[in-house]
Formats: structure tokens, sequence, C-alpha cells
């Protein structure tokens, strides 16, 4: 494997889970802050439009342009920027419903989630895919943070209790329930502003052996 490829998991995340890490300044400055927030509001609103003929392809063209100008700044995993940012909504990745985490322990984690119209199913309802995304990105921060080895997800199960709204600041709480020996088991919830619970999940998460990518 050359320096030009991504590793299976950056120096960054083993030394976090190993407990290791120095606190780092945020990646990227104020202009990355700028495009992240650009970035989801032109999710929303392309979820929400009907564009023209004309609009769609100068709105075409300016986004193949500026694809091929981020394709001269592509760096190996360990570097880059998106999904590295903690303060920004989603960790700053581009993939992940809009979340910020609230509190956190070694063993539980709070967050403010809000699905946004670019995660709209129907009849006002988030899409059933995008609750596993956010379970599924804080219980692997709830895992990994604060506890020895790097762990991957073995499986993940949603229960849909209520429509979960988009547009609305929902809450979302995940704990470590069990540890014996690789396994690490975990649950989780979320709700509205009113307490009641929309959805809730357990997994099981397995702790990397060596080598393991």
């Amino acid at each position: 494997m050359t320096s030009e490829q991504p590793t299976p998991w950056p120096d960054e995340v083993l030394a976090a889970a190993s407990g290791t890490a120095a606190p780092e300044p945020p990646r990227g400055g104020a202009g990355f802050v700028a495009m992240h927030a650009a970035q989801r509001r032109f999710n929303d609103a392309l979820s929400g439009a009907a564009p023209s003929e004309e609009l769609c392809d100068r709105i075409t063209a300016q986004l193949t342009a500026f694809a091929d100008e981020l394709a001269a700044f592509q760096v190996r995993e360990g570097l880059r920027w998106d999904g590295w940012r903690g303060d920004l909504p989603g960790r700053g990745h581009p993939f992940l419903p809009p979340y910020i985490v609230t509190e956190q322990t070694d063993t539980t984690l709070t967050a403010r989630v809000r699905f946004t119209r670019f995660f709209l199913g129907g009849n006002g309802a988030a899409h059933g895919g995008a609750q596993p995304l956010v379970f599924d990105d804080l219980l692997g921060r709830c895992v990994n943070h604060f506890q020895k080895g790097v762990a991957r997800t073995a499986f993940l199960k949603v229960n849909y209790r209520a429509i979960t709204p988009i547009d609305v600041d929902l809450v979302a709480e995940v704990r470590v329930d069990q540890t014996d020996g690789r396994k690490r088991w975990c649950s989780g919830r979320m709700l509205d502003a009113a307490g009641t619970v929309v959805c809730d999940c357990e997994a099981l998460f397995i702790t990397l052996l060596p080598g393991q990518p």
C-alpha cells in the first residue's frame, strides 16, 4: 500500500480509540464551514424544487465545474475535512442528517437532530432510511470515543414507533449497554418535542482485531 492510497484506519482514528489523541484544531477554516452550510441548503432546495429546463441545464453546468475544481484537491482518507468537524451538523459529512452532540459521557451520548427537506420520504415524514444513519453514526461515536480499540457495526435494528417529522428538532439518545469481550451491545431512541419516542434501536458493534480494516 502506497502513501497515496487511503489507509484502512487513519492514525487519528486509532489514536482517538486508544485514548492517546491530543485535541486538534478544527479542519478547514471559515470557508469550509460556509461551503458546508451552502451544500446543505442546496440539497434542501433541490429536494423541494420543480425547476425549468433552462435552470436545470445552468445548475448542471455549474455543479460540473465545481466538481472538476474539487477533483484537484482530493486527499487520502485521514486528511479529509468532511466527517471530522464535530462542531458542524452531522460532523460536516454531506451524507449524514444534520445533528449536533449536546452531551456525551464514556457510555452515553445525546444529540439534537433535525431532518430537513432533503430527508423527506413522503407526507411530511422523514425517509425511513434516515433514522438508521443517525443511530449508526451516533452509536459509532459512542462505542469508539472513550473505549479501547475500534469497533464496527455488526447489526442495527430500528423500530419505527411513530411518524418522524421533518423540519422540527428531535432528541436522539444512545448508550453502550454491555461489553462482552469484543462485543459492544448498544441501544438508542429518538424523541419529539412532546417526549414521544418516534423510533428506537438496538445494535451490536464488534471490536476489530489487529490488522482488520
